[in-house]
């Protein structure tokens, strides 16, 4: 089938761009010798998953219980949920996970440590804790320093849990080559100041886990890390390019849609709307529109609404 036989809208992925993708990512972790840990919230797919184990990732990453009970598909791959999951129920089927694979959680509170290690405790289950600090991004983590090693020590003595390292979220490397090496040079500082302060207090970090899209080759200039979690890598995308951190040809994942509408001078409107495409403004380059379309890159997507994707044609040469 050509894929303009396809309903539309519709996801189509270039397996060749995709496994090119996959290829040069666990290059650079088995250059630097940093371990992968691919954040699997881009593809939310089984074989890809399973692509991403067979080139050497250590393990996977998740934001849900949902999406671990998906990916302990994915064989008996170790998993992170970095996210501080909150709630019996949840955190119930997370410590069931737990009783046949190795499950690591990032957290940055007591409060949340103890519900964790109450489920943990009730299904006679173990689960390993990485302690969250705040790189620059504020949105999750202790300031790094002495909060991170008193989480850690009241960890150490819950029963069920097992402290494992630290974590840290630096989205903050963002923007051009030289934007996001001198915010690597200050996040570096940052993860520095917190080692040497587990140093001081001889308390072991086994596991640093850092890392993202546009930082990820950048990562071998962070001291003491030890994996990353790149996601958006596997299928790249305009915030990506935009960034320098790839090229058109990379971006393995398209949207294929149909133009529904023309009535309205100067606007095509396509069956692909914020159900379809994402609902989140292009962050780098123009800082505007929602992606690109390949026939027509002079045709921005300027609005969506559910079902509709409203194109401005007026400066359009197609």
């Amino acid at each position: 089938m050509h894929f303009r036989e396809l309903s539309t809208p519709a996801l189509v992925i270039d397996l060749d761009v995709l496994e090119r993708n996959l290829d040069r990512m666990a290059s650079y972790c088995r250059e630097h010798a940093i371990g992968l840990r691919p954040h699997t919230k881009t593809h939310k797919t089984l074989e890809v998953a399973r692509m991403q184990l067979e080139r050497g990732a250590v393990g996977l990453t998740v934001a849900k219980v949902g999406e671990a009970e998906v990916m302990a598909g994915a064989d008996s791959a170790s998993m992170l949920v970095a996210y501080p999951i909150f709630g019996r129920e949840k955190l119930l089927r997370f410590a069931e996970l737990a009783r046949s694979r190795s499950l690591l959680i990032s957290l940055d509170d007591e409060a949340t440590a103890l519900e964790v290690s109450r489920a943990a405790a009730e299904r006679d289950a173990t689960i390993g804790v990485l302690v969250e600090f705040d790189a620059g991004l504020r949105r999750c983590g202790l300031e790094p320093g002495p909060d991170c090693v008193e989480l850690a020590r009241k960890v150490e003595k819950l029963p069920g849990l097992e402290y494992r390292g630290l974590m840290t979220y630096a989205g903050n490397i963002w923007g051009t080559e030289e934007e996001r090496f001198a915010e690597t040079q200050r996040v570096g500082q940052l993860v520095g100041r917190v080692l040497d302060t587990f140093h001081t207090e001889r308390i072991p970090v086994p596991i640093l886990s850092g890392g993202s899209t546009p930082s990820a080759r950048l990562s071998h200039h962070l001291p003491g890390l030890t994996e990353i979690r790149p996601g958006t890598y596997v299928y790249n995308d305009m915030n990506t390019v935009y960034q320098g951190a790839c090229d058109l040809a990379d971006c393995a994942g398209r949207i294929v849609a149909t133009v529904v509408s023309t009535a309205v001078p100067g606007r095509a409107m396509i069956d692909a709307g914020s159900k379809t495409l994402s609902s989140d403004l292009l962050g780098s380059g123009p800082k505007t529109g929602y992606g690109r379309i390949v026939e027509a890159p002079d045709a921005p997507i300027i609005k969506l609404n559910e079902e509709h994707g409203h194109v401005d044609t007026s400066q359009s040469a197609r």
